[in-house]
C-alpha cells in the first residue's frame, strides 16, 4: 500500500515543473492530476467485489507491476499530455486495487493477529491502512519534489526510483498470507451478484459516510495542488521544493491526526466525522485567507489544517465502513467509499476552470459554506442508524447506567454519603 501510494502522489508536487517544462496551462496540469481517478474508480469498484469472490492475493498482485509501468510511462512523457495522462491512469488502476483490496486485507490480517478471523479489531485495521496510504502519499511527494528540484534528470529520476520500489513491493506481497479463500465454482454464484454491495443503502453510510467522503481528497487536493500553484511566484528559486514542502506538511498533519484517531473515533457515535468536518470548515476558511494574501506562511498554515481534515476524515470514514459492512461485502463497500472520496480529487481542475469567473478566495468561501452544511448533516445523525452491534452496545451501556444509578430517597442518601 505504501509503495503504490508513493507512485500515486509523486506527480503532485511536480505540477509546477510541468507548467514550465511542458508549457501546459493550469487547467491542463490539474486535469492530468485528476486523470488517475479514471483508473482508480473502475479498479475500486471491480477490485473490491472480485477480491471477495477470488481472494485478496490474486487481485492485489497486479498492483505493483501496473504501478511500475505507470511510472515508466510518466518518465517518458515529460512534454506529452497523452503519455502523462496514460501514466496517471495506470497509477490510478494500481492505487484503486490497493485501496479496495489492500485496505480489506490489512483489516483481516489485523483481525486474525488480534483475536482470530472475524473478530472486530476495534478500528486498528482502518488506522493501519490509512497510515500506510498517507505515508506513501507523503514520502512519495517529498522525495519527488527534492529530486525534481535538485537532482539530475528532474523529469525522470523520481519515477525511476519508484519503479525500483514497486519491484520490491511486488516481491514482498508474495509472502503475505491469504485471508479469504476463494470458494469453488459451484459456491461462487453469479459475478453480477458479487458486484452488488447491499450495504451501500445502509442509512448510516448515507447519513454519516457519504457527506464526509468527498472532503477527504477535496482537502488534500486543495492543500497540495491548489495552494502551491497560487503562491509559487513567492517561492523564489525553489518552487518545486516549496510545493513538495506544502504536500509533506499537509500529509504529515494527516498522519499525525490519524495516530490520534483512536482517541477521537468511537463506535457509539459520529464523533470522529463531526470533528473531521469541523477541521475542514476551518481549513476552507484558512484557504480563503491564504488565497487573498498569497504569502507563504499563511499558505503553509492552511495546508496543515486541510491536511489534518483529510487525515481524520479518511480514518473516520474507513472506521464507519468497517463497522457497517459484513465480511461478504467489506471489500465492496470499502471500494464504494474510496470512489466517493476521489470525487474530491477533481476539486483542483474544477477550481481552475471556474477561476475565470470567480476568485480563489470566493471559491474557498463557497467551500466553507458547503462544508458547514455537510457538518450539520453528519451532526444530526450522531447516533442514528448505528449498526446492530454498536446500537446494542449503546443500549446496554444505558441499561447498565439505569441499573446502577441510585434512585429515590435511598439513592439521594447514598449519593450524599459518596459526596
Amino acid at each position: 500500500m505504501f509503495a503504490v501510494a508513493w507512485g500515486g502522489n509523486e506527480f503532485t508536487p511536480l505540477l509546477v515543473m510541468y507548467r514550465e517544462v511542458g508549457h501546459f496551462s493550469a487547467v491542463t496540469v490539474d486535469a492530468l492530476l485528476a486523470s488517475y481517478v479514471l483508473g482508480i474508480i473502475p479498479a475500486l469498484l471491480l477490485g473490491g467485489p472480485l477480491s471477495d469472490r477470488y481472494g485478496r492475493r490474486p487481485l492485489l498482485l497486479p498492483a505493483a507491476p501496473i504501478a511500475l509501468v505507470g511510472s515508466l510511462v510518466l518518465a517518458a512523457g515529460e512534454s506529452s499530455a497523452a503519455l502523462l495522462a496514460t501514466g496517471r491512469v495506470l497509477c490510478g488502476v494500481a492505487l484503486g486495487l490497493v485501496m479496495a483490496v489492500g485496505t480489506t486485507w490489512v483489516k483481516e490480517l489485523t483481525d486474525a493477529a488480534a483475536a482470530g478471523p472475524g473478530v472486530p479489531d476495534g478500528g486498528s485495521g482502518a488506522r493501519r491502512a490509512g497510515l500506510a496510504l498517507t505515508l506513501g502519499f507523503l514520502v512519495g511527494a517529498g522525495v519527488a519534489a527534492v529530486l525534481a528540484q535538485w537532482a539530475p534528470w528532474p523529469t525522470h529520476t523520481a519515477y525511476l526510483l519508484h519503479a525500483v520500489l514497486a519491484v520490491a513491493a511486488g516481491a514482498w506481497v508474495l509472502g503475505v498470507p491469504e485471508t479469504r479463500a476463494a470458494p469453488d465454482g459451484a459456491a461462487r454464484g453469479r459475478l453480477r451478484d458479487d458486484l452488488r454491495v447491499p450495504a451501500v443503502a445502509h442509512r448510516r453510510f448515507l447519513r454519516v459516510v457519504v457527506p464526509v467522503a468527498p472532503w477527504v481528497f477535496g482537502c488534500a487536493g486543495s492543500a497540495y495542488a491548489v495552494l502551491p500553484g497560487l503562491v509559487s511566484a513567492s517561492a523564489g528559486s525553489a518552487p518545486i521544493a516549496f510545493s513538495g514542502l506544502m504536500t509533506v506538511l499537509g500529509l504529515g498533519c494527516g498522519v499525525g491526526i490519524q495516530v490520534l484517531g483512536r482517541l477521537i473515533d468511537t463506535r457509539h457515535s459520529a464523533r470522529a466525522s463531526v470533528v473531521a468536518m469541523s477541521i475542514v470548515v476551518v481549513g476552507m476558511g484558512l484557504g480563503a485567507y491564504a488565497a487573498a494574501r498569497l504569502d507563504l506562511p499563511t499558505a503553509l498554515v492552511a495546508a496543515a489544517v486541510l491536511g489534518a481534515g483529510y487525515g481524520l476524515a479518511l480514518v473516520a470514514g474507513l472506521s464507519e465502513v468497517q463497522r457497517i459492512a459484513t465480511p461478504d461485502d467489506l471489500a465492496g463497500l470499502t471500494a464504494v467509499y474510496y470512489s466517493i472520496t476521489y470525487v474530491g480529487f477533481c476539486v483542483p481542475v474544477v477550481l481552475a476552470a471556474l477561476s475565470v469567473r470567480w476568485t480563489y478566495t470566493q471559491m474557498f468561501l463557497g467551500g466553507l459554506v458547503i462544508a458547514a452544511i455537510c457538518l450539520a448533516v453528519v451532526a444530526t445523525a450522531w447516533r442514528a442508524h448505528l449498526p446492530t452491534g454498536e446500537r446494542d452496545a449503546v443500549a446496554g451501556a444505558a441499561d447498565e447506567t439505569d441499573r446502577t444509578a441510585p434512585t429515590g430517597a435511598n439513592g439521594a442518601l447514598a449519593a450524599s454519603r459518596m459526596g
